[in-house]
């Protein structure tokens, strides 16, 4: 049985917008066929809305573990006063845990999102992982500032990821001013053994630089707050991201935030060489820094770029369209189809699943969206997202 579906526009991604376009699906929801209007035969049942079909939506950096903090965290208190709210507040009822995470996974089903790159410190989200409707790649979190844990915070980490099998999973780092330079040459060394995605939380704040550059700011008094002693970390008159880049791996590499990353920065990642991807999460850049990110910087680095929502601790909701539409109203000289192309097909590719998601081609299953309240080939403040298959 095949289904004939049509809108204004078919946007596939990988090749031009079709005006009038009809996307022709298969039993299991596969691409037979993109056609104009006109090509599809007299009697043939076409479902007609108005709109764009767009394919399914890449969630690249989510905690869905977190979920249960929606609400809870107050807004715009800056990253350390952030922190440390989620770390002083008391562990939540595993019931409460459980439905919060369902709940997300079905929110973020119901908005589109097609597949998720997942933080994770516990197994809390395996369960509804092995049943959910989105495909998730889990990455283990370790994180540990002292030199002298490394090695077990490296071996619980590979335990955790081992924990999800048989979902994809991969071991990284947290954030630069969390995990030491033992601790990431632990990860480097496991990843020089094969693939293991990477996915790191990168100048999110000011005061990270300001920490690595002189060991002063904020992050004395985060590191006061845990009685951790860090008396062992030198200034190194140089920003947190080139201070850490040398020390991950070469293989894929998810930089997350970049809410205060400069041109200079991302010129010095562009000469490196590494295989980098650039993850904006502007709505929790905005909760929580109440900042965007300088965006034009990012559109001109030759890098790939690619979106997530980060969690309900710093979100009112999971939701790449609303991402989309935040980043749009900031900067409107964006075109949507540059902003749609990094919320589908550069994530799939980063997530290595772009055989089948991230674009309208024949014989992917990338899922379809409807975008209704459209302005021609961009989207308006009224958009809405209605998943079709």
């Amino acid at each position: 049985m095949r289904r004939y579906i049509s809108a204004d526009y078919v946007i596939p991604v990988s090749s031009d917008p079709i005006k009038n376009g009809v996307v022709v699906l298969g039993a299991r929801d596969e691409i037979i066929e993109l056609l104009h209007k006109s090509e599809v035969p007299a009697n043939i049942s076409v479902e007609k809305y108005e709109g764009l079909l767009v394919p399914g939506f890449i969630n690249c950096h989510c905690h869905l573990e977190l979920s249960h903090l929606k609400n809870k965290i107050p807004a715009k208190t800056g990253l350390i006063e952030f922190l440390k709210r989620v770390s002083r507040r008391p562990p939540a009822a595993a019931e409460e845990v459980r439905r919060a995470i369902e709940d997300a996974d079905e929110e973020m089903h119901q908005a589109g999102i097609v597949a998720v790159g997942d933080i994770s410190n516990t197994d809390q989200t395996k369960e509804k992982k092995l049943t959910s409707k989105i495909y998730y790649h889990t990455f283990s979190e370790i994180f540990d500032f002292d030199p002298e844990g490394a090695k077990e915070a490296f071996r619980k980490g590979m335990e955790l990821c081992e924990s999800f099998q048989p979902l994809s999973s991969s071991v990284t780092a947290h954030a630069p001013y969390s995990v030491s330079k033992e601790l990431f040459r632990y990860i480097k060394l496991f990843n020089a053994q094969g693939t293991n995605l990477i996915s790191i939380h990168n100048q999110e704040s000011e005061e990270e630089n300001k920490f690595f550059r002189y060991k002063t700011g904020g992050f004395l008094d985060f590191y006061a707050f845990l009685n951790k002693n860090i008396d062992f970390f030198k200034a190194q008159a140089r920003n947190s991201l080139r201070s850490i880049l040398p020390l991950l791996p070469n293989q894929r590499i998810l930089l997350v935030h970049n809410t205060y990353t400069s041109f200079k920065d991302i010129s010095f990642v562009d000469r490196y060489k590494r295989d980098v991807i650039w993850c904006l999460c502007p709505k929790a850049n905005l909760y929580i820094e109440d900042r965007l990110p300088k965006i034009d910087f990012f559109i001109n680095s030759r890098l790939p770029v690619v979106l997530g929502t980060d969690s309900l601790a710093s979100n009112d909701k999971l939701c790449i369209l609303s991402e989309i539409a935040t980043l749009l109203k900031a900067h409107p000289t964006i075109s949507f189809t540059k902003c749609l192309e990094w919320a589908t097909l550069n994530g799939a590719r980063y997530l290595g699943i772009e055989k089948r998601f991230g674009s309208l081609e024949i014989g992917k299953r990338p899922g379809l969206n409807l975008l209704t309240n459209n302005d021609g080939l961009s989207i308006t403040e009224e958009t809405e997202v209605r998943k079709l298959a």
